[in-house]
């Protein structure tokens, strides 16, 4: 039988450094005037989940060739070029994966990160994103390391259906119990991720509000998005966020919550009761581009300034060729300024070239969600 073969991104070049140095000022901004603010490091290609919208078994299955060890960056490496985009301007940073719980010692890492600080003196925000299959024996380590908080993906509380959409025959209760487990280390506020998938689990939306409703978690539903070329996306599976409030509502009446920073990517509501509050994340039906501050960093070192970019940048060359932090700090500083990714607000429009069948697209489990 014939393999799939899926091509992540067209990522061979070295990033530009010529020119006049450009020292950290914490000022950086791309064509659209958007600060650099958010990193998001991948620090594993592997993930012990096959969730049918990330890495989908017929894809990702037992042949499938991960990356190897030495391709990985190392801890050391990964704490050098957080510190350059640290002073370039980033406040916090995100570890995801595929399932970063998977890196060996990944506490290590957290310890170095945590030890940042921006330039005027503040700790960054550390976090973390995990399916939360061993968080609850992790939990504990990750906060004495000095992680912040953490996000938890959580599609389902039907145990069959979810472990239907995880694929890999996990329990709701390993992940409850994983959810617990962060609150009592202090990993708060603690967030949880549905991703919505008409037809597969919509059914969950109100189930899952009504069992976090005044648990002191964030509920947040994501709209099913068109990352990469593996997960065989439709629009018709799309369920808009703007039903998923109205459903809710129907049972517990909300209200809309201000946003806490402009670079937010959920909308807010509240419990008119108080019982907390949901976020909807509207990937497809609400672009949120005009106000991105994120940059992302595969497994591998390349850096991408879009979650539905199709080429990156290598940082890993650069690093390993014994380039200065001045020489990447002005290659970082080219790469942003030069920035006009808008994928989302662009979709569907004259403005976005017919998209190619065989181009390269890069996968949400290459860099994180």
């Amino acid at each position: 039988m014939s393999r799939r073969i899926i091509p992540v991104a067209d990522v061979s070049a070295i990033p530009d450094f010529s020119g006049v140095a450009t020292p950290p000022s914490g000022l950086l901004t791309d064509t659209l005037h958007r600060p650099l603010r958010d990193l998001r490091i991948s620090v594993t290609d592997r993930c012990n989940f096959r969730c049918v919208y990330c890495m989908p078994r017929e894809v990702f299955d037992k042949d499938y060739q991960f990356l190897p060890h030495a391709a990985l960056l190392s801890f050391e490496e990964i704490e050098r070029i957080a510190r350059i985009f640290v002073a370039h301007g980033v406040e916090k940073i995100r570890l995801t994966g595929g399932e970063p719980l998977l890196r060996k010692n990944i506490e290590f890492l957290i310890e170095r990160l945590a030890r940042l600080a921006t330039p005027e003196g503040r700790p960054l925000d550390i976090t973390l994103t995990t399916n939360g299959s061993i968080l609850a024996r992790k939990a504990r380590s990750l906060a004495d390391a000095g992680l912040s908080r953490v996000t938890v993906s959580l599609d389902a509380l039907d145990d069959a259906l979810f472990r239907q959409m995880n694929d890999a025959d996990f329990a709701v209760a390993d992940v409850l119990e994983g959810i617990e487990a962060a609150h009592a280390a202090g990993l708060a506020p603690l967030k949880v991720n549905m991703v919505v998938k008409r037809g597969t689990n919509d059914q969950e939306i109100v189930p899952m509000a009504r069992h976090f409703k005044g648990s002191g978690t964030v509920l947040r539903f994501i709209e099913y998005m068109d990352v990469g070329a593996s997960n065989g996306w439709n629009m018709t599976e799309v369920l808009p966020s703007a039903e998923v409030v109205a459903r809710i509502a129907e049972d517990f009446p909300l209200r809309p919550l201000e946003a806490h920073s402009a670079a937010e990517t959920a909308q807010r509501w509240g419990y008119v009761d108080g019982g907390g509050e949901i976020g909807v994340i509207s990937s497809v039906t609400r672009a949120f581009c005009g106000s991105c501050t994120r940059a992302r960093l595969s497994t591998e070192g390349k850096l991408y300034l879009c979650l539905f970019a199709n080429h990156g940048h290598d940082l890993r060359g650069l690093v390993r060729s014994g380039a200065s932090d001045d020489t990447i700090a002005t290659a970082i500083a080219r790469i942003w300024e030069r920035r006009t990714d808008r994928y989302s607000q662009l979709r569907g429009s004259n403005a976005l070239p017919v998209p190619d069948p065989d181009a390269p697209r890069v996968e949400m489990s290459y860099i994180g969600g």
